[in-house]
């Protein structure tokens, strides 16, 4: 793995960044499923004590895969969150089945709330507003509970390509926010470019949403595994990022790392200590490994594992 690149900039400007980059990235949070989790025997090889580790919730999944998933991550020390993806989810009944589940056998208190990515839903709900709705988690005493963000808008949620309805939602959960105990923050689509990143922080800043945004970050990937996932999940303008690199063929064979986005984005929140970016959360599309060891690398001491030496 290379480490941060800053040979364009000089002595001093290089220590600074590399300081605001560890900053950036202390108290990271990484995103995995059951069928990758289970290939990495121990987390604490990779991850830093208290990592907020998030569990994807695939359409087909079995609950029971995602619990025992949860189990084993949890009783190595870590804050462990399940996706709750509203339009796979059957009916209240189910939902608080899966809620007491996850209680009983992995001891979790925390969720991410979203609706999914099928286009129909199966049972009753269709929107992370209606399990939020249901109360269903504060009776059962979660205390923390995220949702959705997207930098560049999402097609499934708006057709038109615009952001009204995206705009709507997140207007809706800071209200909720505002009326309930909930301990709430954004975790996002994953993006490439940082500038309309920090334009859409700053504007729903504007928008009177204080909800602290964890931003999505790729991990480490071939480029040809980031363009595909990137296509799949509805990515935006900041796609042309990897396909200009595409086009290069010096740079095509070599993997992508996020090196410059959260370089820029480090740079920003040093510069601006209130911007509302808190942090950065990453989806491993390279594997978990090779996204915790870019971490590691470009984290020091706070992105070291619980192991290392």
């Amino acid at each position: 793995m290379a480490l941060l690149n800053f040979k364009r900039r000089d002595t001093a400007t290089a220590t600074t960044s590399s300081a605001d980059v560890e900053a950036f990235l202390d108290g990271y949070s990484i995103e995995v499923m059951p069928r990758t989790a289970e290939k990495v025997e121990d987390f604490r090889d990779l991850l830093p004590a208290g990592t907020r580790v998030y569990i994807a919730h695939i359409e087909g999944t079995p609950i029971e895969d995602m619990v025992r998933t949860a189990k084993h991550i949890a009783g190595q020390g870590y804050n462990v969150m399940p996706h709750f993806p509203a339009r796979i989810i059957q009916d209240r009944a189910t939902l608080e089945n899966w809620i007491s589940m996850y209680q009983g056998e992995a001891g979790v208190d925390q969720a991410l709330l979203l609706a999914g990515g099928v286009a129909n839903p199966i049972g009753d709900f269709d929107s992370s507003m209606q399990l939020m709705e249901t109360g269903a988690f504060d009776r059962a005493g979660f205390k923390r509970l995220h949702v959705a963000g997207h930098p560049e808008g999402n097609k499934d949620i708006d057709p038109s390509g615009g952001t009204k309805n995206v705009d709507d939602a997140i207007q809706w959960k800071q209200k909720f926010s505002e009326r309930t105990d909930a301990d709430m923050a954004i975790a996002t689509q994953f993006a490439f470019e940082a500038a309309p990143i920090i334009a859409w922080a700053n504007g729903l800043k504007d928008a009177g949403v204080t909800l602290p945004i964890h931003i999505g970050i790729a991990g480490p990937a071939k480029l040809q595994t980031l363009i595909k996932f990137a296509i799949a999940c509805g990515v935006g303008p900041s796609l042309k990022v990897l396909q200009k690199r595409a086009m290069d063929v010096t740079k095509l064979l070599l993997p992508y790392e996020p090196t410059e986005v959260i370089a820029e984005l480090a740079a920003h929140k040093a510069a601006n200590p209130d911007f509302n970016i808190t942090q950065v959360h990453f989806f491993p599309l390279g594997g978990i490994k090779t996204n915790a060891n870019w971490a590691i690398e470009n984290g020091g001491t706070s992105g070291r594992p619980v192991n290392s030496h």
